[in-house]
């Protein structure tokens, strides 16, 4: 077991949580004099577009009227399908993302089940420290109950403006609860969802008086401690008042997780695409319990992004409380892992999932994770969890001002406006629910953070950036390649290449795509600089290409690629060329790893 101070005898802990926490809202953090204090985001103006679906009664009972029939009707059916396919061990994950810790620390809360991203090792660095009270100013930071970041919004008053019913509430007034709900506070003649209930009756995914199905996950006894020393009780809570009185959207626990999880990739932004998929999964498991929807999820993440990028615009929290914690938890993991993050990262099991078993969600995928691409392919989905549009489609990005701090540690040597153009090109489609593209506010359902954090990035001399490919490691390319004779070449010729800002002494690849093929290496001489040419192998289909430099593993690409133009050789060519000064591939080797 794991010592801790605040450690209790052995035994059974139940996290004892107030009202505001069961519904998802956690107390208000700490009074601190910070300008970011002050100028929290209007979730309620922030979540508006919700008005597209649902008009509430306005009184916070629950009821209202449907405005948009069929997208609540696919958010009905993701819901009973995410409910009802979820894996046993999925469950009990849910179970752990909705726990929030109590008076006397003696459980856990999303602040801890999120550092699932960092992987096997690290994770449990990460926990001991929090634990043991060895990370202060992390945990003051992103503690989910009171930490600056991680309780900075509440979403009290945005559950009680748009006031929507749970998934598992009956639909009939006149239902019969399961016993040990309280029969008072959670009573069918008036929590219900009966407003809903004409939209849902004759759905594959709805009995016949219209409530939904729903099987609700029975309560567990944590007794991993992977997040505890102490065994805790988990209860998802469906027949407390304050869960089921709460509105259903925004979904609070998701808002927590994403405040827990934008700060922690911040953090270590090393493994930010890891952190954001576990962060979106801690969503999706409100789901899994049946006690949100999709559209709650999405709704708590921009509440999420909106929270976290004031904070991070606040120059003086940022450096006083932000990057004092950084530093703190950056050393904290070398020093336990015994060596540099890149190695111990290198090292470990990473963040692995599998919610379904294996089977795709209607739509989409089975949303497995194994490795940082399958990662960010997951939190893609999750973005908007294949709806239809809603809004309008095809409209220019529109990055919120402020957003770009959330790339402050990705790319430190980047500028704002270097940034913006960063989430700009990784963001999603216009036109989701939710989405309010050219509004003063921007879209922050659009924002694609695990891609944005994942991306490799080549910066022109006019100081304009192009997002090259996401799925890697955040990175600034160093390295700029031009063809000085020209970018038109025959195939099986040579193609004359030029370079500047490579790393002296190195030996680096050059990869013709769109089927990627070595065709030559490079060296570059004490400057950085490289000259050289390469062959175009003889087979190579006449018409557009590009070409790119690797390293030596031919795992990170180095520069922006060069387009160039292939034209069909001469009949009676042999297609072998010559090169000069960088032993070329004629033949080509091909190599599937890279991507351009």
């Amino acid at each position: 077991m794991r010592t801790s101070a605040r450690a209790m005898a052995t035994g059974v802990i139940v996290a004892g949580v107030a009202t505001a926490l069961v519904i998802g809202n956690p107390l208000t953090a700490s009074a601190a004099s910070y300008p970011s204090d002050t100028t929290k985001p209007d979730l309620v103006s922030l979540l508006s577009g919700y008005d597209a679906f649902w008009k509430s009664s306005g009184v916070n009972d629950l009821h209202g009227t449907v405005v948009d029939p069929a997208t609540l009707a696919k958010n009905d059916e993701l819901t009973s399908w995410i409910n009802q396919n979820a894996t046993k061990a999925q469950q009990f994950t849910a179970l752990q993302d909705s726990e929030y810790n109590n008076a006397t620390n003696t459980a856990y809360d999303q602040s801890f089940t999120v550092a699932q991203g960092l992987g096997d090792a690290l994770e449990k660095i990460y926990v001991d420290g929090r634990t043991n009270g060895d990370l202060p100013l992390t945990s003051a930071l992103i503690n989910s109950s009171n930490g600056t970041t991680g309780a900075y919004v509440s979403t009290g008053d945005a559950k009680a403006h748009f006031s929507y019913p749970r998934p598992y509430l009956p639909g009939a007034t006149t239902a019969t609860l399961p016993a040990g709900d309280d029969q008072t506070g959670c009573a069918p003649a008036t929590v219900n969802a009966s407003s809903v209930t004409p939209n849902r009756v004759g759905k594959a995914w709805a009995s016949a008086d219209g409530t939904l199905d729903i099987t609700r996950v029975a309560p567990q006894t944590d007794t991993t401690k992977e997040f505890s020393p102490n065994d805790v009780v988990l209860d998802a809570g469906y027949g407390t008042k304050g869960i089921c009185t709460g509105g259903s959207y925004p979904s609070g626990h998701t808002t927590t997780a994403y405040q827990a999880g934008i700060t922690l990739a911040t953090l270590v932004p090393e493994l930010a695409p890891e952190i954001l998929a576990r962060t979106s999964e801690n969503g999706n498991d409100r789901i899994v319990l049946g006690v949100h929807y999709p559209l709650d999820i999405m709704g708590g993440r921009i509440d999420g992004e909106a929270a976290l990028a004031a904070r991070w615009s606040d120059t003086q929290y940022r450096t006083q409380v932000l990057e004092p914690a950084r530093a703190e938890l950056t050393a904290y993991l070398e020093s336990k892992c015994g060596d540099t993050l890149a190695n111990c990262i290198a090292a470990e099991k990473p963040y692995e999932n599998d919610p379904y078993g294996g089977k795709a969600i209607p739509g989409g995928t089975s949303q497995i994770v194994t490795d940082r691409a399958s990662a960010v392919k997951v939190y893609h989905e999750r973005l908007d969890y294949g709806f239809a549009a809603t809004g309008t489609t095809g409209l220019a990005p529109s990055v919120p001002t402020g957003a770009e701090n959330l790339l402050l540690t990705a790319f430190p040597t980047l500028t704002d406006a270097q940034r913006t153009s960063v989430l700009a090109q990784t963001e999603i489609a216009s036109g989701d629910p939710l989405d309010q593209s050219g509004s003063a506010s921007g879209s922050w359902e659009r924002l694609d953070l695990a891609a944005a954090t994942s991306a490799t990035v080549a910066v022109a001399d006019d100081g304009s950036v192009k997002v090259v490919a996401t799925g890697g490691q955040a990175s600034v390319l160093s390295a700029h390649l031009t063809a000085p004779n020209g970018t038109s070449v025959q195939a099986g010729s040579s193609l004359a290449l030029a370079g500047t800002g490579f790393t002296a002494g190195e030996s680096y690849r050059v990869v013709l795509h769109s089927d990627p093929v070595v065709v030559g290496t490079l060296t570059p001489d004490a400057s950085g600089a490289v000259t050289g040419s390469v062959v175009i192998p003889a087979g190579t289909a006449a018409g557009s290409h590009t070409i790119d430099v690797v390293d030596a593993s031919g795992a990170s690409v180095l520069t922006d690629p060069l387009a160039i133009t292939v034209t069909a050789a001469p009949a009676a060519a042999g297609g072998t060329g010559t090169g000069t000064g960088t032993s070329p591939v004629a033949t080509g080797i091909h190599l599937p790893v890279v991507s351009g």
